[in-house]
C-alpha cells in the first residue's frame, strides 16, 4: 500500500535504517521500490517495504538486529540475476542489498584461496587474478553480472561444472549474519570436523542468514584448452554422443547442447556463429589440462560424434573462434527474446543416460500445450534448461507457461532427476518440492532451517511449500 510517494507504516523504520547506513542508502519511495519488485524471475512481483544498502558486515548486523527486534521480515539481494524468485518480496520485506559490499579483500596464491565480499562480481574475480595464472571455476552464464554472494545463495553452477563442480565445491569459509544479527564465522580451513555447515548454507537461498564474506578456492589456469563443435541432424544422435563421450573415459571441462529452437534464437542474437539451416542439435565440448594428450582427447571426441551421425564436427582453430562459440552459447537465454516476447527458464536435472527419453517428453509437452520449448543445457551432467516461449499479452498464456514448467519438472523427477540443478527453488518451484519429498521429509528440512531462522524473518515463504498443500500437474492446453 502507498500514500503519496512513500509506502505506509515505514516512517520510524526508515529513520532507524537511516541512522545505521545514512539516508542516501535507504530507498522507501514507491517509484524507487519498483526496481526491486522482482529478480530474473519476472512472472511474480512484490513490492518491498524498503531497500537498504549496508557498507560492511557491522552495518548488515545492525540492520538485521533492528528488523529482528521490530519483527519485520527481510531478505538479502545481490545483482538480482536469480531465476527462481529467491530475491522477490512476498509480504513487504525489507530488501538488504549487498551491492556496496563489492571488494576483493584478500588473495592467498600459495594456498590458492581468495576472500571476497558478497557483492563481488563472479567474472571479476577471474579477471583480477588471471595475471598470476589463476581463475575461479564456477561460471554461470550470468557471470558478467551475478555476484558471488548470490552464487553462494543458489549454489550456482555453469558450463564447466561437469569437471570442476558447482559453487559449494569452491567455498572454503563464510562469514554470516544470523537472523537475529549475530555475526558468525564458519569454515575457513580444510577438512573441519563436525557437521558440514558450509554445504548446508551454500544453496540455502538466504533463508538461514546473510553471507557477508566468502573464502573461495582458486585454481591454476589450465596449461591447454581445446574446444570441439559438433552439428547434428537428430537430437537422438547428439544425446547418444554425450553419453558415449563420458563412457569413453573422457571427462570434458564442459559439454553443452542446444536444440533446433535454441539455435534459432542464438543465431538471431548478438553472437551468431553461422550455423547451417535445418540443424537439430549443436554440441560444444571442451577439454583442458596438460597440453600433451589434449589432441588425443579431441580426436576421440570427433570419432564418437562421427559414430553417432554427426553432420559436421571440428575443433576450434583460433581463440577467437572458440570465444565466439562460447559467446553464442552463454547468451542463449537473452537471445530467446529475439524470437519470443517472453520466456520462462526451467532448471531440471536428469540422469545423463535418460536424455533422449526426457527430451522426447518435453517435445510432447510442447505439442500438447502449443508453446514452443527451446532446450539449451549442460548435457554432460544432465542439467536441463528448457526455455518455455510465450506471450504474456495473451490472456492465460503466462499461467499456461507456468503449468508447462511444472510438467517439465515432473518429467525430470519421473526420470530419477531433480527440480533444480543451479537456479534454486525460490518462489517458482517450492510447490514442486513435493515431487521429491513427502511431508515428513519437508518438515525435517524446515526444522533445520528453524535452528538458524526460528522466527522465519529471513527470506520467508521461499523454498518450502505450505504444509499439506499438494501440487497438481495440469494439462497446459
Amino acid at each position: 500500500m502507498k500514500t503519496g510517494n512513500t509506502v505506509t507504516g515505514t516512517d520510524s523504520l526508515i529513520e532507524g535504517l537511516s541512522d545505521i547506513v545514512g539516508s542516501k542508502y535507504v530507498l522507501h519511495k514507491y517509484e524507487e521500490l519498483l526496481a526491486y519488485d522482482c529478480d530474473g524471475y519476472t512472472i511474480h512481483k512484490g513490492l518491498p517495504r524498503a531497500v537498504v544498502f549496508p557498507a560492511d558486515t557491522e552495518e548488515v548486523s545492525k540492520v538485521v538486529r533492528l528488523l529482528y527486534e521490530k519483527k519485520i521480515p527481510f531478505l538479502p539481494r545481490g545483482a538480482g540475476t536469480g531465476l527462481s524468485g529467491g530475491a522477490i518480496p512476498t509480504g513487504g520485506e525489507v530488501v538488504i542489498s549487498l551491492v556496496r559490499m563489492n571488494k576483493l579483500l584478500e588473495v592467498d596464491y600459495p594456498n590458492r584461496k581468495a576472500v571476497v565480499q558478497p557483492g563481488y562480481i563472479n567474472l571479476k574475480l577471474s579477471n583480477s587474478i588471471a595475471h598470476k595464472g589463476y581463475y575461479y571455476a564456477p561460471d554461470p552464464s550470468s557471470q558478467q553480472a551475478c555476484t558471488i554472494g548470490g552464487n553462494v545463495a543458489e549454489n550456482a553452477g555453469g558450463a564447466h561444472c561437469l569437471k570442476y563442480g558447482v559453487t559449494t565445491n569452491h567455498v572454503l569459509g563464510l562469514e554470516l549474519v544470523l537472523p537475529d544479527g549475530e555475526i558468525v564465522e564458519i569454515g575457513g580451513v580444510t577438512d573441519m570436523p563436525g557437521y558440514d555447515l558450509l554445504g548446508l548454507l551454500t544453496g540455502s537461498e538466504g533463508t538461514m542468514g546473510i553471507v557477508t564474506k566468502i573464502t573461495v578456492r582458486i585454481l591454476k589456469l589450465p596449461e591447454g584448452k581445446q574446444t570441439v563443435l559438433a552439428l547434428f541432424d537428430e537430437v537422438e544422435g547428439a544425446s547418444r554422443a554425450v553419453s558415449d563421450i563420458i563412457a569413453a573415459g573422457i571427462l570434458p571441462a564442459a559439454l553443452e547442447m542446444m536444440d533446433r529452437i535454441a539455435i534459432e534464437g542464438v543465431e538471431a542474437g548478438n553472437y551468431p556463429v553461422g550455423y547451417p539451416e535445418g540443424l537439430a542439435a549443436v554440441l560444444i565440448v571442451e577439454v583442458d589440462g596438460i597440453k600433451e594428450g589434449l589432441d588425443d582427447q579431441i580426436n576421440q571426441i570427433i570419432e564418437v560424434c562421427k559414430k553417432n551421425g554427426v553432420r559436421e564436427v571440428k575443433a576450434a582453430q583460433t581463440e577467437a573462434e572458440r570465444a565466439l562459440w562460447w559467446a553464442n552459447r552463454k547468451t542463449a537465454f537473452g537471445a530467446m527474446g529475439t524470437i519470443s516476447p517472453d520466456y520462462l527458464v526451467q532448471d531440471g536435472v536428469i540422469p545423463r543416460s535418460r536424455l533422449p527419453e526426457v527430451l522426447a517428453r518435453i517435445e510432447e509437452i510442447s505439442q500438447e500445450s502449443g508453446l514452443r520449448i527451446a532446450n539449451v543445457f549442460h548435457a554432460g551432467d544432465g542439467n536441463l534448461h528448457p526455455l518455455i516461449l510465450f506471450d504474456s499479452r495473451k490472456p492465460g498464456e503466462t499461467e499456461k507457461a507456468t503449468r508447462v514448467g511444472s510438467q517439465v519438472l515432473k518429467a525430470c523427477t519421473d526420470a530419477g532427476g531433480s527440480i533444480t540443478g543451479e537456479h534454486g527453488v525460490g518462489i517458482e518451484k517450492k510447490e514442486e518440492m513435493r515431487y521429491l519429498f513427502n511431508d515428513d521429509e519437508l518438515q525435517a528440512q524446515i526444522d533445520i532451517r528453524s535452528v538458524f531462522n526460528p522466527e522465519n524473518l529471513c527470506n520467508p515463504d521461499k523454498v518450502f511449500p505450505l504444509p499439506g498443500k499438494c501440487v497438481e500437474v495440469k494439462k497446459a492446453n
